[in-house]
């Protein structure tokens, strides 16, 4: 199972502000859908509360310390390990979705990071950290025109003896994003994008 990271954030790395995302882009809100549909998903608990629900389509997993938290639709586990072990037995990859202390936990481990970037500095309080880029590689850069435009990396962890892997976004309508397949002759990453 892959551990991929999946955050939008401001070119000051902000993530949030006083627990509420800080802009609103619908076109990168329904690409989230679309990539995270019918996998994992697990939060800590502000960011399960800043939601408000489990989202369709997912396995909603929140991580907190309080022993007696319960959540409608959710598995509530009381750490990160835990939580991974909570995921469906046949999933192929586990989202985290925030927030800032999760991020920091798994950033240096994570196999991929799916990363909206806003060209623009935004005011805030809770950030995404910091990672080594030269431990990954770039497999998809694309700038999104859009009435708030933005750029959309994924960055996958390099290794050496590459997987193929496929990237599957589980779409319900029309635009974005279509199937990628990864492969790596040649230790190369290839991106096909097949309509």
């Amino acid at each position: 199972m892959l551990k991929s990271l999946i955050v939008a954030m401001a070119s000051n790395r902000v993530i949030g502000n006083k627990g509420e995302i800080p802009w609103k882009i619908p076109g990168e809100q329904k690409m989230f859908k679309d990539i995270t549909m019918g996998h994992a998903m697990i939060m800590g608990r502000k960011t399960y509360e800043s939601i408000g629900r489990a989202l369709p389509g997912r396995t909603s997993i929140i991580v907190t310390r309080q022993p007696d938290y319960t959540a409608p639709d959710c598995i509530v586990a009381p750490d990160l390990k835990r939580a991974l072990q909570s995921c469906p037995s046949d999933e192929s990859e586990a989202f985290i979705i925030g927030g800032s202390q999760i991020f920091q936990e798994t950033v240096s481990s994570a196999d991929r990071i799916y990363q909206t970037v806003l060209p623009r500095e935004v005011p805030g309080d809770t950030y995404f950290p910091e990672f080594s880029k030269s431990d990954f590689e770039v497999i998809k850069s694309d700038f999104i025109e859009a009435v708030v435009p933005y750029h959309f990396y994924i960055y996958e962890r390099k290794r050496n003896n590459r997987r193929v892997e496929s990237l599957v976004f589980k779409r319900d309508s029309g635009d974005i994003p279509k199937t990628y397949n990864l492969q790596a002759p040649d230790k190369r990453a290839v991106l096909a994008r097949r309509r």
